[in-house]
């Protein structure tokens, strides 16, 4: 019976799938020689998931040797310009892929202040947008493939193929937010966006997994505006500690935070005793 048991495990090793997240951005919406924000979620060798476009991210995209064709689902946590600059360019490059399958852009409601997913879309490439001439993504007579909004108000959760994704709006100031969890299989990552996390939203997504990416914007000492927008180190740490995640990253790092790593890590350890880690462009961890 022991040996049954042994083999079955085994076997269900061998049949789990490599989940690695590629850091497409590690920065800001600053001039300081990083990308801004982005992530590429791999499965067994295969783009599966944009989270976020920020300056940069489409060329590391392309240095990555990710292909659009690949790609289920893309995710915009909001829509700063750091976030979501990119989205445009990948949307063109892919008039010169072999893509023709529809692709789901995932983004929150709206505000006063921000359009929603769909509004934003709509003011890039319907037939008063900035990029009009290609007014035929957004329909089914698409000359390449068809993007198709979803508008995330409060949560939301969905099926892929070989992922699930749950979401989560979060606070940040007036912005609408979002903060994501992708589970495939037993693996998990969580990804905060920007957040203050002022409502607690993000304890009970994280719950658990195997990864936390924190967006590290601001440090223990800040104070006015900026606080009102981003987790001080030691909300990440509390988040990391009650969700029991395995793994923290560390990243939107900005001009106000680098240099600032040693104490980042020592407030964090007074709560936090799990590995921490600092992003870079290009950076790739298997989960």
């Amino acid at each position: 019976m022991k040996l049954v048991i042994a083999f079955l495990v085994m076997i269900s090793l061998l049949q789990a799938s490599k989940v690695e997240l590629e850091v497409l951005g590690s920065g800001g919406p600053e001039l300081d020689g990083r990308a801004s924000t982005s992530y590429l979620i791999w499965i067994d060798g295969k783009a599966r998931v944009i989270v976020d476009m920020g300056s940069g991210s489409m060329l590391h995209f392309e240095q990555s040797g990710a292909k659009l064709e690949d790609v289920e689902l893309v995710v915009l946590t909001h829509l700063h310009i750091d976030h979501s600059v990119d989205l445009p360019a990948f949307i063109k490059a892919g008039y010169f892929s072999k893509r023709v399958k529809p692709l789901d852009i995932m983004a929150p409601s709206g505000n006063d202040q921000f359009p929603s997913g769909t509004e934003f879309l709509e003011n890039l490439f319907g037939k008063k947008g900035a990029y009009r001439y290609m007014q035929d993504v957004l329909t089914d007579e698409s000359d390449s493939f068809k993007i198709v909004p979803i508008d995330i108000k409060d949560i939301g959760m969905d099926s892929y193929s070989d992922f699930k994704i749950s979401v989560v709006r979060v606070h940040h100031g007036i912005v609408p937010s979002l903060a994501i969890r992708i589970d495939v299989g037993e693996k998990s990552i969580v990804i905060s966006g920007d957040t203050t996390n002022k409502n607690h939203d993000i304890e009970l997504l994280a719950m658990q997994a195997d990864l936390f990416v924190a967006h590290h914007a601001v440090v223990e000492s800040a104070e006015g505006y900026a606080a009102e927008l981003h987790m001080k180190p030691s909300m990440i740490a509390k988040i990391a500690k009650e969700a029991g995640v395995k793994k923290l990253l560390l990243t939107h790092r900005m001009k106000r935070t680098i240099g600032e790593e040693s104490a980042t890590k020592k407030e964090i350890a007074k709560r936090y005793k799990g590995e921490v880690l600092f992003a870079e462009d290009r950076m790739k961890l298997e989960i």
